[in-house]
């Protein structure tokens, strides 16, 4: 039965592309904007909707519409905000909208002719089911606009300092500045994510000069503001801070109150970082990154497991279905477009999401296809980015690790299109024989390990590639606990400097049993930036910095973003891995639970799964578990325990010790 939830009506996709296009033009910097540099789509300006009733009594109805067009109900045509009657029959309606600025868009609440859910929608080329959101359910909204929850904030120190007043506000605002003056008719507001960048009045990233009380101030991401040539009772200040609220979904508590402490600073970094898509920073870049966003796909099934920020930001990230460039450039971003889509399904089990996008998933395997050579390796052209991560790989032919993830990607297409009915055949022997192909040129004996390149000779190893390898399963167990120990824990192997890829080794590293080895990191790197007075956790961190030196990067002494979403990751590492939560079917029809709990004594710790969520509690040597869904197994030493929904598990931890 269709559900008579009433929505704004879109054709599909197009909310997201229109809204990640604006996302994408919101950057400044230094005094300019800074627009994407990559190819974006926009929506369509011209669409159609139409649904068929069948009407056993008369009734009206009234069209509302961002845009312009008209109504045709029977071949008869209407305007828009005018009451039409209809008879008892079969009746289709039509309606057309154009918009040559924005989003078309139509909405419909009578007695019985609404827009629900099972309207179709079409561009006059191809008709599909209707884009919606549970965001845009009400006619005074605008789907052309976003709109965000306000929370007022008041500095929680004010401090005299070289002839101004710095304001501490001790914690990240994403917002808009308010200023109250007396005697004094103007002042110059110094943005600062640390405080020494918002006392730098001449190199700080934002800066306004000449700020009124009628003045528009812009949204700015900032921790610290910096008034210069004022005293504290000429100016007020109030900061109107903006974000998307999420439900709480997971909590946790321990006996080691550092690590509760890099998961509350996780928490806030990530939810920052969430709003209508998901970002890599507030500050400094809000663009939409492939990369960052499958970070936070992964974040996210642990912390909030919110699957319309997923949709969203896959949707905006690919764009129309006529693709003419790599997702921002980026060859392996594209890739990772894919792999997230099925991360996607496995988390969610949403295979109506799946059949809308799969056409996508399709022409972005078949751009790939004109980039293939002979053995099936994916290679880089003009304008492409072969990216990986910033480290010095052997660039001479194809890169090795660029081939695990298109071998990855080919799994994706496999997984989603078997959820959906379609023929995977062709991508199942395309995956077999890159798989020969890897092996045979990127394997190395000699080095016990995968190699970047093979057309140099060299032979060159670096992380990347392996790491690849084993997060994917493209070797066996066996073969990956080797790779651990021949490649991640050798120290003559080049060490991964950026977080990014650090993400990936610690998940790599978790994955083949290394605990200890990430715990350790944990507590050292993010515990080592709450020692900085970190409230939010950065894109990058050097214990060997000093002073100002943490701030700078990309060239920039305050280019550095101090919330950076993929900062969050032990969510992900201490859920995954520590808690030992994971989805052995889509959508968490069955799901493994193996903890490990040689780290804490005590412990009280709620993570989500799809519709409900799991508590894990330590105290006193007693391990308790409950869901309150099916489908769960626990996993302790050795041991499993089939769930059942509400029932409380006990186990003696001293027992088995």
């Amino acid at each position: 039965m269709v559900s008579e939830q009433v929505y704004w009506l879109w054709y599909p996709g197009d909310f997201e592309i229109h809204q990640g296009m604006l996302q994408n033009f919101t950057r400044e910097e230094r005094g300019f904007d800074w627009p994407a540099y990559w190819y974006m789509d926009d929506c369509h300006r011209n669409v159609s909707f139409k649904k068929t009733y069948e009407l056993t009594a008369p009734t009206t109805f009234k069209v509302h519409a961002k845009g312009q067009g008209y109504v045709l109900v029977n071949e008869h045509k209407a305007p828009f905000e005018t009451e039409i009657t209809l008879q008892p029959g079969t009746t289709t309606i039509e309606v057309f909208v154009g918009h040559p600025s924005g989003l078309p868009c139509v909405y419909i609440d009578s007695d019985v002719i609404k827009t629900t859910a099972d309207w179709q929608a079409s561009n006059f080329l191809e008709t599909h089911p209707v884009g919606f959101s549970a965001r845009y359910t009400q006619l005074l909204q605008d789907p052309n606009q976003v709109y965000y929850q306000h929370q007022q904030y008041q500095p929680a120190v004010v401090e005299v300092v070289n002839g101004g007043v710095l304001y501490d506000f001790k914690r990240a605002i994403n917002g808009v500045v308010q200023v109250r003056l007396t005697d004094i008719a103007a002042v110059t507001l110094c943005y600062g994510e640390s405080k020494t960048e918002a006392l730098d009045v001449e190199m700080c990233y934002y800066k306004q000069e000449a700020v009124t009380e009628t003045t528009p101030v812009r949204k700015r991401a900032f921790r610290y503001l910096f008034v210069p040539n004022v005293m504290p009772e000429q100016v007020a200040i109030t900061a109107d801070h903006e974000y998307f609220a999420y439900p709480k979904r997971a909590q946790f508590n321990s006996d080691d109150q550092l690590m509760n402490r890099i998961w509350q600073v996780s928490e806030t970094t990530f939810k920052l970082c969430s709003n209508l898509f998901f970002t890599d920073g507030i500050k400094r870049d809000r663009w939409i990154w492939s990369g960052d966003a499958y970070q936070c796909y992964l974040i996210n099934q642990y912390l909030m497991f919110d699957e319309d920020i997923n949709r969203r930001t896959l949707l905006a990230l690919r764009g129309q279905n006529d693709l003419k460039q790599h997702l921002n450039t980026i060859v392996d971003y594209s890739l990772l477009w894919l792999i997230g889509v099925e991360n996607h399904y496995i988390m969610s089990a949403d295979r109506d999401f799946v059949a809308s996008i799969y056409g996508k998933m399709e022409s972005m395997m078949g751009l790939f296809e004109t980039q293939i050579d002979q053995n099936g390796f994916v290679y880089g052209r003009e304008k492409d980015w072969i990216f990986i991560d910033w480290s010095e790989f052997d660039h001479q032919g194809p890169l090795g690790a660029e081939q695990i993830l298109l071998w990855k990607a080919y799994e994706a297409m496999i997984i989603c299109g078997e959820a959906i009915g379609v023929d995977v055949s062709a991508y199942r022997a395309r995956q077999a024989t890159l798989k020969t192909a890897i092996m045979h040129y990127f394997w190395s004996d000699k080095q016990h390990a995968f190699i970047d390149s093979y057309e140099s000779g060299r032979e060159h190893v670096t992380r990347h590639v392996n790491i690849f390898a084993i997060l994917f399963d493209f070797v066996d167990v066996k073969t990956q606990r080797q790779l651990a120990k021949t490649v991640l824990l050798n120290d003559a192997i080049t060490q991964i400097t950026t977080p990014y890829f650090k993400f990936f080794e610690a998940d790599a590293l978790c994955k083949v049993g290394f605990l200890d080895q990430v715990y350790g990191i944990i507590r050292d790197y993010w515990g080592g930036m709450l020692e900085h007075d970190a409230v939010t956790f950065w894109e990058e961190y050097n214990p060997a910095d000093q002073g100002a030196e943490h701030y700078a990067m990309y060239g920039d002494p305050y280019g550095k973003s101090l919330c950076h979403a993929w900062g969050a990751s032990p969510i992900y590492l201490l859920g995954r891995y520590f808690m030992g939560l994971r989805p052995t079917k889509p959508g968490y029809a069955t799901f493994e639970l193996a903890p490990q709990l040689d780290y804490f004594k005590q412990l009280d710790c709620h993570l989500p799964v799809k519709d409900g969520e799991v508590q894990l509690k330590v105290a006193n040597g007693q391990l308790t578990v409950s869901a309150n869904r099916d489908g769960g197994t626990i996993i302790l030493n050795g041991q499993a325990t089939q769930m059942k929904q509400n029932e409380v598990y006990q186990f003696d931890l001293k027992a088995n010790a």
